[in-house]
């Protein structure tokens, strides 16, 4: 059974890192809208889609776990909005391997959410490495300035934050009803601000938009569905396929070229990242034999 729950859950993360690289693209291809704008659009549709499901279901719109859901959609949208903002300004690929800070941000916050013990010696050069290899994706690459990267970290840590509060509410709130409250912040907040900057798209811009919207909301509830069905430490790790995907359509796309050294900081992200997490996972494998003893 475990085996089973485990397998759905990262089934869910490959399927929602698929979609999310989707919606990148099409945001990359709208980088000429205004960010709050691009995040508004998004919501929008998003909020529209979750809120008739629930409705359909007869689940409540504003959730159980209250506290927890506000956490997250608070954090969700500074992670989104400064996410794509970077992502409007810098290769696809780079800005998405600085998000993959965010799995070691959430084992540093996980403490203070969960009374989780410090990391270890041995977890915080995982985590030295993987900024060193975030360095070398910055590198001397003229079109990541330090903005844009302070941003990208930030987008990190905000998702760290999103992803600590998705867990808090999985025992407790349909992942539906998780997503839902992303937009009911977001709509309000980035839907004042484009009001006074709206840019109007034209043409086929307007299918792109609306896919933004879609492919995100999938992609958001099957994040959800897979942090509601494994373990965080064993389906993050295939998180970082996106890094791959990103790289090929942004080169293909938007002819979005990277140095070696770059390529060489984004495998020392994703070989740090996915150590740090299977090394923590037969830590709490190992914990868990130990009890049983």
């Amino acid at each position: 059974m475990e085996t089973s729950k485990g397998t759905s859950g990262v089934a869910w993360m490959l399927l929602a890192t698929v979609l999310y690289t989707g919606a990148n693209l099409c945001v990359k291809a709208l980088a000429h809208l205004p960010t709050q704008e691009l995040v508004f659009l998004r919501s929008i549709v998003s909020l529209l889609l979750t809120g008739v499901w629930l409705k359909y279901y007869g689940y409540s719109l504003l959730g159980v776990n209250r506290k927890w859901l506000i956490v997250r959609g608070i954090f969700g949208t500074i992670g989104l909005a400064t996410f794509f903002h970077t992502l409007r300004y810098i290769p696809i690929a780079s800005a998405t391997v600085i998000q993959y800070l965010s799995p070691i941000f959430t084992v540093l916050l996980a403490r203070y959410f969960d009374g989780q013990r410090s990391m270890r010696p041995v977890q915080w050069a995982f985590f030295a490495t993987a900024f060193i290899g975030v360095l070398m994706v910055k590198g001397f690459d003229e079109r990541i300035n330090w903005l844009y990267f302070s941003l990208g970290v930030i987008s990190a840590m905000a998702a760290a934050v999103a992803y600590l509060a998705t867990m808090k509410c999985r025992e407790t709130d349909h992942p539906i009803g998780v997503v839902i409250w992303f937009h009911l912040i977001a709509v309000p907040v980035t839907g004042s601000w484009t009001a006074f900057t709206w840019v109007a798209p034209v043409g086929v811009e307007w299918l792109l938009a609306l896919a933004v919207g879609l492919l995100s909301v999938v992609a958001q509830v099957a994040m959800t569905f897979a942090l509601h069905r494994g373990e965080a430490n064993v389906i993050m790790p295939f998180k970082y396929v996106g890094a791959i995907l990103a790289f090929v359509f942004g080169l293909l796309l938007f002819d979005e070229r990277l140095s070696a050294f770059a390529l060489a900081g984004m495998a020392l992200v994703i070989a740090s990242v996915t150590a740090n997490t299977l090394m923590k996972r037969r830590s709490a494998h190992r914990e868990m034999t130990d009890a049983m003893k």
